[in-house]
Formats: structure tokens, C-alpha cells, sequence
């Protein structure tokens, strides 16, 4: 599940997910590193897009809006949890230029009797939109949270026992998200 809603705001409300970082498009990048970790693992069964429809997006990806449109995260990780049918799902950002199919393949292989694995940058932060889950566990705490728009990421996972995982790799970690116009130009650097 690739979260791809919001208003871009520090971005001067452009379209974040279809900014290009090294002329590819910040959400293409995600969705090849997914379909990636798909044919290296085989344990991809479907991509669904929680956002608004965008052209050149492939005909594979199934797209859901969130309610309402706009309405953060959580919102759309509700939406998103209708149409997963897969006992693990990854969570993922629309803005991670460096997300590559090793790291998705990792965080899956990650959770074992967890509810969740994700990512932890190097100040011990959880990077909760860099993940995956048990759907189940998702969907419990989906339902615990009430209504979802404007609730937080930690709000929704709060009481889920959660793997963490460093990315001790050189270069610029996966989890990396671009935000500001400063994150955009450390992406193309890297």
C-alpha cells in the first residue's frame, strides 16, 4: 500500500508524489521498488495506491481515495485496508526516492511473530510510513483508533508489538522522505 494523498504544502502545494527526483517520479520509484521485491520474492499480490488517480500509473495498481480527501495518514491506511486481502501488507510513502526492492524484500522478511516491522533512522525514530504489517493487526487497531482523519501514525499503531529495523547500508537510507524543497535537492545529490 503506497500512501499518496496530502497537499504537497511545503512543497508549494505541487503534486509530491509525481515530483521527479533524477527524472523519475517519486511514486514510480516506490512502485518499481515494490514490483521489485514482488518478482525477487514472489510475495507481492497486489499494489493499491491511497490517493488520487494520477496518469502513468500502471494499469496493475488498484487506486482508493481516502475519506476524507486529505484527511492524513491514518485516513488513508483505512481506506487502503479495504481492498488488502494479504495476510502482511507494506506500508509505504509516495515521497521515498530511495526506497529499492531490497528494502521492501527486508521489511517483510522482517515481522516474523511480530505485528509490524519497521524501519528506525539513526536517532532510534520509528519511520512508521516505511513498513509492513500484519493486516490483521492493522485492521484491529484501525478499528480502535475511531475515526481516522487527522489521528496520528503512533496513534494507530500505539500497543502493536513492533520489529525495528537499522538500515546500516552507505549511502541514503530508504526510509529518507522528501518533504521540502532542502529534501529534494539531498535526494538528487544522493
Amino acid at each position: 500500500m503506497v500512501l499518496a494523498g496530502g497537499a504537497g504544502r511545503r512543497l508549494g502545494g505541487r503534486d509530491k508524489p509525481m515530483v521527479p527526483v533524477g527524472g523519475v517520479p517519486m511514486i514510480s520509484r516506490v512502485l518499481a521498488a515494490v514490483h521489485g521485491a514482488g518478482r525477487d520474492s514472489a510475495v507481492i499480490e497486489d499494489v493499491i495506491v491511497v490517493g488520487p488517480w494520477r496518469d502513468g500509473l500502471p494499469d496493475s495498481v488498484r487506486v482508493v481515495q481516502e475519506e476524507p480527501p486529505g484527511g492524513g495518514p491514518v485516513a488513508a491506511v483505512a481506506a487502503g485496508l479495504g481492498l488488502v486481502g494479504a495476510e502482511v501488507v507494506a506500508l509505504l510513502a509516495a515521497d521515498l526516492p530511495h526506497l529499492d526492492a531490497r528494502a521492501v524484500a527486508t521489511l517483510l522478511g522482517a515481522i516474523g511473530r511480530h505485528d509490524g516491522a519497521v524501519f528506525v533512522d539513526d536517532d532510534g525514530r520509528r519511520q512508521l510510513l516505511c513498513g509492513a504489517w500484519r493486516t490483521a493487526a492493522l485492521k484491529d487497531a484501525a478499528g480502535r483508533i475511531g475515526e481516522p482523519a487527522g489521528k496520528s501514525m503512533r496513534a494507530l499503531v500505539d500497543g502493536l508489538d513492533v520489529r525495528e529495523v537499522r538500515w546500516g547500508d552507505a549511502g541514503a537510507p530508504p526510509y529518507f522522505d522528501c518533504d521540502t524543497e532542502d529534501d529534494l535537492r539531498n535526494a538528487e545529490r544522493a
